[in-house]
């Protein structure tokens, strides 16, 4: 296959760009561009403008938060107990629109329910209020070119054309269109056993996604509101998502609820309904990553026309006649939401690849991720494959418990192209991790990372990957961000900083389980501290550990970090142990004995205070940078 020279690409590229944008604006750059306002691209558009940073979004449709709101996900999955950052700002902004966190428990599959039109306006109302944000609704990425270290983005909004060069862009789309058109490498569906080496994976590579749902939301009108019956209607296909007389073989591996249990699934306040349901429900398999828009368009008439016969079953078969499209949630003509809810997209090649053996055994692994980690998640890994057509071939992810977890920063840094993050879905972790970093806490808390990441790219006037993983990390820290799952410390205790940071350097390892149906992770701070548990120091300082699971006092402690002190010549501003009294005392710890024996917090605070590991850098894979 003949290739043309370099120079005559360029020259063309060049052509073609004064011939299509003739008569353009050349409006001031942003210094950071976030093409999608879902619920990353929302997120990261306000932390990197409240960081100081010059930041635009540009939004295809006039709602933000993706499938939060235009895909009527409004049932919130998980870090429940972890309000981290942004989501946790989101969380407190619904709880005062509604009047108090027991009103957002209105059906049983989320603790914090919503309609999809109030996220829209509180997002809204929060971007208002940043004045480094400026927000382009019914824009459209048009073309995207990178010469001589330089981007240059061509972006159609309603009412003119502009060409910006921003210096870093992320992307929020839903499905990765921006990073495949910068030709990031990238995988699509499932990875085999042998290339993760997870033991869930299957044993070879396939192209399968999750489904993708057409959510629906509902409200009882008080009367007969039957839709007249949908295009190719079959209600075999519906007959055992609940129990009712047409189901007679249902599937042994699915849950059977009663129709009303069904139904108050996704109870939204306002006596809503929410309908997003995976027992033969209305999921749709397709594959739209890398389609155009009239084929993505074509291809969701049939998901759309899924969902409206299920909507026509639960009326007609289920009795439920009064239960119809809600008319005061989305501004479509079909009472739709604006977009597919897509559980799944291209994951790109990250400088690190984030797979479920990090989860499982995270100080185990030979890249110390724990150390780079920006978000945290406690959903179990959940795959939504039941409408594929050979779906007893795939593994049977649904509800796969895990421990909770820290998601490390170099998922979002593709390998080969400078000057942009990759956010939302499309970040690099294996497909079966997808299952749990897909929702919606978790992303809301990539975007944050990522638009603190870029926005001290900016400030700092660095690549990236050159941004220090501990800046963003402590950026992170002084925006009420965990880093680590903790439960046993919440964001308001005067341990949590401390704990956040000991957490990260893997002086003191956290413990992670699974219990019932949470997922969880302990720093275990009333536990006594054992010598082999300081291990962790050995990576960091010149000190030899004791292998030995003798408790320690608090006078081996101070002698331990005294002999630290000497090495690393550390400063003391007083003497060792009256400036151990001032820590217990300001923590309010109990009386100072040096004969005591420790607690896990008591030794994580004071290794924090005085000796202050976490200013020690860390690369993006975890590895101490002497």
């Amino acid at each position: 296959m003949l290739r043309a020279p370099m120079a005559f690409k360029n020259l063309l590229f060049l052509l073609i760009l004064a011939f299509t944008t003739a008569g353009c604006n050349y409006a001031r750059s942003p210094e950071v561009l976030i093409v999608g306002g879902g619920t990353s691209g929302v997120s990261a558009g306000i932390s990197s403008a409240r960081m100081g940073a010059r930041t635009m979004i540009i939004e295809e449709s006039n709602w933000l938060g993706g499938m939060l709101t235009s895909a009527g996900v409004s049932a919130i999955d998980g870090n429940y107990n972890m309000p981290s950052g942004f989501w946790g700002e989101f969380k407190d902004s619904l709880t005062s629109y509604y009047g108090n966190a027991e009103a957002l428990k209105t059906g049983w599959v989320s603790h914090v329910q919503f309609e999809p039109s109030v996220g829209n306006k509180i997002l809204q109302h929060i971007t208002a209020q940043e004045k480094n944000l400026t927000v382009h609704f019914k824009s459209k990425l048009k073309s995207i070119k990178k010469g001589n270290g330089k981007w240059t983005v061509i972006i159609q909004t309603p009412g003119k054309t502009l060409i910006l060069h921003p210096r870093i862009i992320i992307d929020a789309t839903e499905l990765g269109d921006v990073a495949l058109q910068c030709g990031v490498r990238y995988d699509v569906g499932m990875e085999s056993r042998k290339d993760t080496r997870e033991d869930v994976a299957p044993e070879k590579a396939n192209d399968v996604i999750q489904d993708l749902t057409y959510v629906a939301i509902l409200k009882d009108y008080g009367k007969d509101v039957t839709i007249p019956q949908p295009v190719d209607y079959n209600p075999h296909a519906f007959v055992c998502s609940c129990q009712n007389p047409l189901c007679k073989n249902p599937n042994p591996l699915n849950t059977l609820w009663e129709k009303d249990k069904m139904i108050t699934y996704g109870k939204l306040p306002n006596n809503k309904y929410m309908i997003n349901w995976p027992i033969e429900g209305n999921d749709y398999y397709l594959n739209l990553i890398g389609k155009d828009e009239i084929k993505r368009e074509e291809a969701l008439k049939k998901a759309k026309n899924h969902t409206l016969c299920f909507i026509y079953f639960i009326q007609k078969e289920l009795g439920m006649n009064t239960l119809g499209l809600a008319d005061d949630e989305f501004p479509t003509e079909d009472k739709l939401p604006l977009i597919p809810y897509h559980r799944e997209s291209l994951r790109i090649h990250g400088l690190v690849r984030f797979t479920l053996n990090y989860i499982l055994e995270p100080y185990t692994q030979s890249e110390k991720l724990y150390r780079t980690c920006v978000a945290v998640g406690d959903y179990p890994v959940d795959h939504h494959h039941g409408r594929y057509p050979q779906r007893e071939t795939l593994p049977h992810l649904y509800f796969h418990p895990i421990p909770s977890y820290g998601l490390p920063l170099g998922v979002m840094i593709p390998q080969n192209i400078k000057g942009l993050i990759v956010a939302e879905k499309s970040i690099s972790v294996s497909n079966v991790v997808n299952g749990t970093t897909r929702l919606q806490p978790v992303v809301m808390q990539i975007g944050q990372a990522a638009g603190i990441l870029a926005a001290l790219a900016v400030k700092n006037r660095t690549d990236i990957e050159d941004v220090s993983v501990r800046e963003v990390q402590q950026t992170l820290l002084s925006q009420g961000n965990y880093l680590l799952p903790y439960l046993d410390v919440e964001k308001e205790s005067p341990f949590f900083l401390p704990l956040q940071r000991i957490g990260v350097t893997g002086i003191l390892k956290g413990t992670g389980k699974n219990v019932g149906w949470s997922n969880q992770t302990w720093f275990r701070i009333n536990d006594t501290l054992l010598w082999s548990e300081l291990s962790g120091l050995e990576e960091i300082y010149p000190v030899e550990i004791p292998d030995t699971n003798t408790p320690i006092k608090l006078n081996d402690l101070l002698m331990l970090i005294s002999e630290i002190e000497q090495i690393e010549k550390i400063p003391l501003k007083k003497e060792l142990t009256i400036r151990a009294k001032e820590i217990y005392y300001t923590f309010g710890f109990p009386d100072f004995n040096v004969q005591d024996q420790l607690t896990r917090v008591e030794a994580a605070v004071l290794i924090d205070q005085i000796l202050n590991p976490f200013v020690k850098e860390v690369d993006i894979k975890g590895n101490y940078i002497n």
